[in-house]
């Protein structure tokens, strides 16, 4: 037998406005514009411009039919956030003398995608017409880089079931000898191996080096891609210098034939949403402009509700209008306060990651970035990590040597013998010199370069070099062996 037990909890959840600030706090500079052009879009009571009827004069009228201010603050704390005062106090990047700027129209450079080009250079194939179907389906499939994933089998049977056309997969071969005859050479390449061997059947034999260059892709290819030169070199009878000038022709070749051309049909531009100034070594950061659009509260709406506050409030329908009208300029008043708070929380970060690293900001010198982890700032800002974490993960900031992601500045901290912390990107790029002043023919393994950063002062373990190894993307000795 069932029964019914009523319990007592307390439970902590977030509410719509929290959660909508958190998403507003997310998105990098160049999305918050469309996200309030949607915003005014659903909304009637938000417009552009500034601010025409007084704040006090606002919530005076929403407190006549219910208590605003209560709810508001129920639903979203800003005072715990931040303090009002920083939200005025900041300095605006494109201010005064700079304000026009913005408003001058800049030409889009343009240029031919990968596509676009192989649909041209297939159009004057001579092909039939149920060839020349098949052609544009495959090309269809063919991905940025150039390479074609999909099987033939599974095309031909997406064919028949989607387009009602019958197909083989020799059919299919065929079509695409012909696409894989189109530049950039190695399109439409099922594998490397593929890709590697329809760009050197284009070389001209002229060349010695081509024919056995295509007999290591043909027959040796794995021994190639585990770099097992000498045996390779044994088996074709070379020469050191025949197999080092044929091994040459293939590592000159392109793996990726789609990044000969656009992927995009337009340069795309970063938007930095932070703007940091050296003057005379006072440094100074800013907001990007765009950060802090000019919204207001309509007043046609809060008229509207100060006149349907005089009407009859026993109608039905008058009730159901000022209830809309309501919930319009709340959703209104609390946009435009998430936006105000969603500028004091990105300068509050950009202010505390500055001050972390002053050292670094005043000339660039990597080998000056401190350790620095999430938790040191939400430390210092009084926030939580995760709300850093939302911050450092989409935006940016300009500096006179470059524009860099804030989550550039976020390292682990390496012991070293002098008894301070060295930032693991510091770690990373002396691994990166030592890699690359290694003899070629004998690599270091991962035991000598722990020993190399070891005598350097950097208390390092095997584990962690090879860590961070893989993530400079560097490959194990072996592979990085040349002849």
């Amino acid at each position: 037998m069932q029964k019914l037990i009523i319990t007592q909890g307390l439970l902590q959840k977030l509410s719509p406005q929290q959660i909508q600030f958190i998403k507003l706090l997310q998105i990098p500079t160049a999305e918050l514009d469309t996200r309030i052009k949607e915003e005014i879009e659903i909304n009637p009571a938000l417009e552009e411009g500034q601010e025409e009827l007084p704040t006090n004069e606002f919530e005076d009228d929403l407190s006549d039919e219910s208590d605003y201010d209560d709810r508001r603050n129920d639903d979203l704390d800003i005072d715990s956030y931040l303090n009002h005062d920083e939200v005025n106090g900041y300095k605006m990047y494109g201010d005064g003398s700079f304000g026009n700027e913005e408003d001058r129209d800049y030409p889009i450079a343009t240029r031919l995608t990968l596509h676009d080009s192989l649909y041209q250079q297939f159009g004057f194939l001579s092909l039939s017409e149920k060839d020349k179907f098949l052609g544009l389906n495959l090309l269809g499939s063919i991905e940025n880089d150039g390479y074609l994933r999909r099987p033939l089998k599974s095309i031909a049977n997406d064919l028949i079931f989607t387009q009602g056309v019958y197909t083989s997969e020799e059919e299919l071969e065929y079509v695409l000898k012909k696409i894989q005859s189109l530049e950039p050479a190695g399109i439409g390449a099922r594998d490397l191996q593929e890709c590697l061997l329809l760009q050197l059947r284009r070389k001209h034999r002229s060349d010695v080096a081509v024919e056995p260059a295509i007999e290591v892709i043909e027959n040796y290819f794995e021994e190639f891609s585990k770099k097992h030169y000498e045996k390779i070199q044994r088996r074709l009878g070379l020469t050191q210098s025949e197999a080092f000038n044929v091994l040459t022709l293939i590592t000159r070749l392109n793996p990726k034939p789609g990044s000969v051309e656009g992927d995009d049909d337009r340069s795309h531009y970063l938007t930095p949403d932070f703007i940091l100034t050296n003057h005379t070594g006072q440094l100074d950061v800013s907001l990007n402009s765009r950060n802090a659009p000019e919204l207001r509260v309509s007043r046609t709406f809060a008229d509207m509700l100060d006149t349907y506050n005089k009407s009859d409030k026993s109608n039905k329908n008058i009730r159901e209008t000022v209830s809309f009208v309501k919930q319009k300029l709340d959703s209104a008043k609390w946009f435009i306060d998430a936006i105000k708070q969603r500028q004091a929380t990105l300068m509050r970060t950009m202010t505390a990651i500055l001050n972390y690293q002053y050292d670094f900001f005043q000339d660039g010198d990597e080998t000056k970035l401190r350790p620095m982890i999430l938790k040191d700032i939400a430390t210092v800002i009084d926030m939580d990590v995760s709300t850093v974490s939302r911050v450092a993960s989409s935006k940016c900031v300009q500096t006179e040597f470059g524009l860099y992601p804030l989550k550039y500045f976020f390292s682990e901290g390496i012991a070293t013998d002098s008894g301070e912390d060295a930032s693991s990107r510091e770690v990373k790029n002396i691994l990166r010199e030592l890699i690359e002043t290694e003899p070629k023919r004998k690599p270091f393994s991962d035991d000598k370069l722990e020993k190399l950063l070891n005598e350097k002062g950097y208390n390092i373990a095997r584990r962690t070099v090879a860590k961070y190894r893989e993530q400079l993307n560097i490959p194990v000795a072996r592979l990085r062996k040349q002849i």
